[in-house]
């Protein structure tokens, strides 16, 4: 990696060079180190900079560049849906500024930033993907007066994108801005580019503090904001509402936990763009899945196996989408049984299994979240596939209790319980005297020792996508097309665990299926592609290893 330069921000200017103690070698004239000035931390940041500040620098290094792409880019595909789902939230609050950030860079270490990822409310309302773009703001213009509402066909809101375009070539930002300099990171946009993609109009990120400001008071407008998205943009809301007369500390907390909700409960069903990118999604996710099999004979033969698989989906994950859209769980043995094994360290050993929970996120920021458990030798051993056949039981009954008229979310779950508690009552393992349906009841739940987590969750721009939906509208709420969500049941035998039967030890399976409920309110597989049974999952393991 190449390094950094000192200049922090374009707005403020460069120290010359000769104040800064590491920027050249002292001249004979020059006072000892020693004798200098003590810096402050602040100072120091800039201790690397090799930059040259004069001013025929500057000139010469702004001049000589071939002109800008005359041609603005073509709309997005995603801009006409994004502006359906502005106008639906704008809807649910007339009169009101809506602001929602993208969110800002975020340091990994010292001056390295972590790639960018926009929040999912931004990019599900902006239309945008990837890395658009760190400090943008969208906000939501009522064009009605509070509480009036708009006329019948009529929207209630203009969404207007504050952000921080390209600058100028003859500017210090763009050749001495890491964070944000053109020969730093690329060229940013300009306005008239993203109107052209996104459809919305545009201003400059330094505009948004009197936009934020303009009629907003107890008569006026009043402003909410998604207030975990960027802490800079929330403390300016807060400013904002104070000057105002607006409410303020906990009742500005409530007024923002409503639109983060209603931003959230917009997701939970699924426009046709959305469904065709969750489609593409699961199919990158089926190819890291491929090329993740293909590699368990090196990391058979290698100590931290469990990372050669990992790897292997990672490279694909990054070749056909944006990234990993959470964290890959590549579980070899008794690791299996550790619901949220990211460690990877350990070794994948034949006639183990491999539990492998891994999601592509593609450009759109749309992820799949797929579970496959893998035999290494690419056949089951038959504790292995006793318990196997007992999870996918269990998965097949769920869906089919889906695709049930009137099935509510939390029916999915009690479906698959039905399966494991009947599956661990014919083991044996429940406490003596307990029947299934005993354990299936709200004083005993004694079979969820063996599976603890839920069976589902709704799946989206976020693995666990919705999350801050009301409880009857999401868990207690009928299904409904376009919903997307996952179906992962499993059974967890840990490596000491005394009540399990010493050959179960160690085995812990999960197998996820993503799933779509179509307009006709039934429900299909997008993962339908992915080998899930006994003897496809081998067919399949044999077939890529041999």
């Amino acid at each position: 990696m190449s390094q950094s330069p000192a200049e922090a921000s374009p707005q403020q200017p460069a120290t010359p060079a000769t104040s800064k103690a590491s920027a050249s070698a002292p001249s004979a004239s020059a006072p000892a180190a020693s004798a200098a000035a003590p810096q402050s931390l602040a100072q120091r940041g800039n201790n690397r900079s090799r930059q040259p500040t004069n001013q025929a620098f500057r000139d010469f290094i702004g001049s000589g560049w071939g002109p800008r792409p005359a041609e603005l880019p073509p709309r997005s595909e995603a801009a006409d849906w994004a502006a359906a789902r502005r106008a639906a939230l704008g809807a649910q609050f007339p009169g009101e500024r809506l602001v929602i950030p993208a969110g800002p860079l975020k340091v990994r270490n010292n001056d390295c930033d972590y790639r960018f990822r926009p929040h999912s409310a931004f990019s599900h309302l902006a239309g945008t993907g990837t890395d658009f773009e760190p400090d943008a703001v969208l906000v939501l213009e009522p064009l009605t007066p509070a509480g009036a509402p708009a006329p019948e066909g009529a929207p209630t809101h203009e969404g207007v994108l504050y952000f921080r375009p390209r600058a100028s070539r003859t500017s210090q930002e763009f050749y001495a801005n890491p964070r944000y300099g053109e020969l730093w990171v690329g060229a940013r946009p300009s306005i008239e580019e993203v109107e052209a993609v996104t459809g919305i109009r545009c201003a400059h990120i330094d505009s948004l503090g009197d936009a934020l400001a303009k009629d907003a008071g107890a008569d006026g407008v009043q402003l909410r904001v998604i207030a975990q998205a960027d802490e800079a943009i929330t403390a300016l809301v807060d400013s904002t509402r104070q000057a105002a007369g607006l409410a303020s500390g906990q009742a500005a907390s409530e007024v923002d936990d409503r639109l983060l909700e209603a931003a959230s409960e917009l997701r939970l069903r699924k426009d046709e763009w959305e469904i065709a990118q969750m489609q593409a999604a699961v199919d990158a996710t089926k190819a890291g899945f491929d090329d993740l099999i293909r590699s368990i004979p090196r990391a058979v033969g290698h100590w931290r196996g469990e990372r050669v698989l990992e790897g292997a989906f990672a490279a694909i994950a990054r070749e056909e989408g944006n990234g990993l859209g959470y964290d890959t769980i590549a579980a070899a043995g008794d690791h299996a049984n550790t619901l949220h094994w990211i460690n990877n360290d350990g070794a994948v050993r034949p006639g183990e299994l491999v539990l492998v929970d891994a999601g592509v996120e593609i450009d759109s920021l749309y992820t799949a979240d797929v579970t496959r458990t893998i035999p290494v030798d690419g056949v089951f051993t038959e504790p292995q596939r006793r318990v196997y056949q007992a999870v996918l039981d269990a998965a097949d009954a769920a869906f089919a209790r889906a695709n049930e008229p009137g099935c509510r979310f939390k029916d999915v779950h009690s479906a698959a319980m039905e399966v494991i508690a009947a599956r661990l009552e014919e083991w044996g393992l429940l406490p003596e005297g307990v029947t299934a349906a005993d354990s299936l009841g709200p004083d005993g739940q004694y079979h969820r020792r063996w599976m603890v987590h839920g069976t589902s969750h709704h799946l989206g721009l976020d693995v666990h996508d919705c999350a801050q939906a009301r409880r009857e509208m999401s868990m207690d709420a009928v299904l409904e097309p376009g919903m997307v969500f996952t179906i992962e049941p499993g059974l967890y035998f840990r490596a000491d665990d005394l009540l399990a039967p010493a050959e179960l030890r160690g085995i812990g399976i999960r197998i996820e299926d993503d799933v779509v409920v179509r307009p006709d309110g039934s429900v299909e597989r997008l993962t339908a592609g992915i080998p899930r049974t006994v003897e496809e999952v081998e067919a399949w393991v044999s077939g890529l290893i041999a």
